[in-house]
């Protein structure tokens, strides 16, 4: 009896990344955030030693307004984290309150850079630089360094505060709960990455103005 040998083949192995595509884009558009403020504080770090020598880097003091938009954002993350739990447990009422909180906490995040930048001005520290006694320019350098640090992050805290608009009229339309965490998850992981980037920036500018 003849026996006759059949060929299965072994099933291939394939590994799945569970990566939302939506998810893996905002890592890359994070990644290139951090590669242009890499960038900005490594200008910094190279240029303020000669910059200290010659006498062309003025320091000059940060109004209390930027100590108080650090408090305000790590708040808003806190907020919003509570947010992220609440619809994770499908609390709904929770979560709509809890996005609110973190709007007005980015709103107040604005004014208070504004208010922080109206304060640099009374100071003589403009963007081309800081003046002396308000006629020569003395300083091109660590006035401007700070002005578009600070005003970069500011425009990411303006999309950040649509994105969390666009998440809380989505949970007000029954869109963000446990089977539905995507945008919500999207939004914590951006609020969260502009919040320690503050920190950080605020701790650098601290030290080199």
């Amino acid at each position: 009896m003849a026996v006759i040998e059949t060929y299965q083949p072994q099933a291939q192995q394939h590994t799945q990344y569970n990566v939302h595509p939506v998810k893996f884009t905002l890592w890359l558009f994070l990644v290139t955030v951090t590669m242009l403020f890499a960038a900005f504080s490594s200008a910094i770090i190279v240029q303020w030693p000669d910059a200290q020598a010659n006498g062309s880097w003025v320091h000059f003091h940060i109004p209390v307004n930027f100590t108080v938009s650090t408090v305000l954002i790590v708040l808003s993350s806190i907020s919003l984290q509570w947010s992220y739990f609440a619809a994770k447990r499908n609390e709904l009422m929770q979560n709509r309150i809890a996005l609110s909180i973190t709007l007005v906490l980015g709103l107040a995040f604005l004014f208070s850079q504004y208010a922080g930048y109206k304060a640099l001005i009374a100071e003589s520290v403009y963007f081309t630089g800081l003046a002396n006694s308000g006629t020569r320019m003395v300083s091109p350098i660590s006035g401007s360094f700070f002005y578009v640090l600070t005003g970069i992050h500011a425009l990411h805290v303006i999309g950040g505060v649509i994105f969390v608009a666009a998440t809380l009229i989505s949970s007000l339309r029954f869109r963000v709960h446990s089977k539905n965490m995507l945008r919500i998850n999207l939004c914590t992981t951006y609020w969260h990455f502009i919040g320690v980037l503050w920190i950080y920036l605020f701790a650098l500018l601290n030290i080199y103005s």
